[in-house]
């Protein structure tokens, strides 16, 4: 049986291999780059960083296996992708890698001209291949629990605190890369009045692991119109809950997406050019849009008939009574057995547990922009304000420059690169921005020796006997 991926082997050979690594070894440094996250973003990136020559690369993940690496097998909730199938993904650019390709070779060219969007187990499978087809080594059960500044011999870095197997370790680093998701930066916003709820066990976020199976004969609320929502409500519904009544604060569902209209080369690839008030009008603009989920998640959840929609309906509280949520919404009480949010997510780094020793030093949008009166937003405020290779600024210029070692690529920091950060649409722009800059940084940091390097003695290829035959003597 010939190799279904032969084609994949092909052009990495007709490629040629990766570039040695041509970083110089620092004592004391155990790696060059760390990237925190093993899922599509985490893999690419260390693709990427590897055919730019740059090794001494470490991927980890919290997740104890594969299986838990990602969103894919774990909190995504829908049956496709919300993307496009054509988008250039984790392959960038080298096509044999792509979806497609990997598609067509197990199902045909057929099969992959049918689908509309991708399936997202299909896509968990390729993710999967994309990683052990270029040998992407994940540590896996691997926790970053603090971030903190390190100088040895000269040499700048960060000196991480990990946890493996509940125990703490030091490892040193001259880059970091944040690749872990859409929390990655910050926390699953849980509204207050639900706080109570979660801790008795009665709530979740849409974030966290959902027993939908113990929710069969129940009565469910979903907090929440974006599309993780429907996908909650419509699994809870698919699991047999009696009821699932989902609560909207907007008067309508969120229907038009603002982003589309730039989503064209020249602005999606040139958004850093704008200024930031420019960017800070986009970001504003889509905050107040709303996230709009696809039809289909919408569609999903209403074809049941135990499925009720309450727009203009704001929580205001949520007590627990016998083992039960009851909830104030609109001058109405409600009684449910379980209560799911579909709030969405900060953007704050303090919010997040490996990031708050390093958050007051972060300059933030409301450290760099004043929006007019009628624009301001709190929330995109606190959001992490970037640089030109998505890596943190210092939020007083030469207090701490070493937050230039750690590189965004997660959603928190949308307000400076546009909307979407992190996900697949975001891979061919960012990634080798992010690349770049590492590649820059790690180069100029040791530039003596680079140099030393380049203007080092070369000895001849050849001697004058190779020619000397046909010397002109007049």
């Amino acid at each position: 049986m010939s190799d279904i991926d032969q084609f994949a082997r092909d052009t990495l050979r007709l490629l040629g291999p990766a570039p040695d690594n041509w970083v110089p070894q620092r004592d004391g440094i155990d790696h060059n780059v760390v990237i925190v996250g093993g899922g599509q973003g985490g893999t690419a990136i260390a693709h990427a960083l590897r055919r730019a020559g740059i090794g001494e690369v470490s991927v980890i993940d919290a997740a104890a296996d594969p299986s838990g690496t990602g969103v894919w097998l774990t909190r995504a909730r829908m049956h496709k992708l919300r993307t496009l199938k054509s988008l250039v993904g984790p392959e960038l650019g080298i096509t044999a890698l792509g979806f497609q390709q990997w598609f067509e070779a197990r199902h045909g060219r057929e099969a992959f001209a049918a689908l509309d969007r991708i399936a997202r187990a299909d896509w968990a499978a390729y993710i999967d291949w994309f990683r052990d087809f270029l040998d992407i080594e994940v540590r896996h059960g691997t926790r970053l629990v603090d971030i903190a500044p390190y100088e040895d011999a000269g040499v700048q870095a960060l000196r991480l605190t990990l946890e493996v197997g509940g125990a703490r370790h030091v490892e040193t680093t001259r880059k970091l890369v944040l690749a872990n998701g859409v929390a990655g930066n910050g926390a699953p916003s849980v509204p207050a009045y639900l706080q109570a709820a979660v801790q008795a066990g009665l709530a979740a976020h849409t974030a966290d692991a959902i027993d939908f199976a113990a929710l069969r004969g129940k009565t469910v609320a979903v907090i929440g119109a974006a599309a993780s929502a429907f996908d909650a409500a419509a699994v809870a519904l698919e699991a047999g809950a009696q009821a699932v009544r989902l609560f909207s604060r907007r008067d309508h569902i969120a229907a038009r997406a603002v982003a589309k209209p730039r989503m064209y080369p020249g602005f999606f690839e040139n958004y850093a050019s704008l200024s930031d008030a420019q960017r800070w009008q986009h970001a504003v603009r889509y905050r107040r849009a709303g996230s709009t989920p696809p039809a289909d998640a919408v569609k999903r959840a209403t074809a049941h008939a135990n499925f009720h929609l309450h727009l203009s309906s704001p929580w205001q509280a949520a007590t627990l009574r016998d083992g039960s949520v009851e909830a104030h919404v609109a001058d109405r009480t409600f009684v449910f057995d379980f209560v799911i949010a579909g709030t969405g997510y900060t953007t704050d780094p303090a919010d997040r547990a490996e990031l708050a020793s390093i958050a007051p030093w972060i300059a933030r949008w409301r450290d760099r922009y004043e929006p007019l009166p009628g624009e301001r937003d709190d929330a995109l405020g606190a959001s992490p304000y970037l640089g030109s290779g998505l890596e943190y600024t210092e939020k007083h210029r030469g207090a701490a420059p070493w937050l230039g070692a750690i590189h965004v690529f997660n959603p928190a920091g949308y307000v400076s690169t546009g909307v979407p950060l992190g996900d697949i649409p975001s891979m061919r722009r960012d990634i080798p921005r992010i690349v770049s800059r590492v590649s820059q940084d790690l180069f100029t940091a040791d530039l003596a020796l680079h140099q030393a390097r380049a203007l080092a003695e070369v000895s001849p290829d050849f001697g004058p006997d190779l020619y000397a035959h046909a010397v002109w003597h007049g």
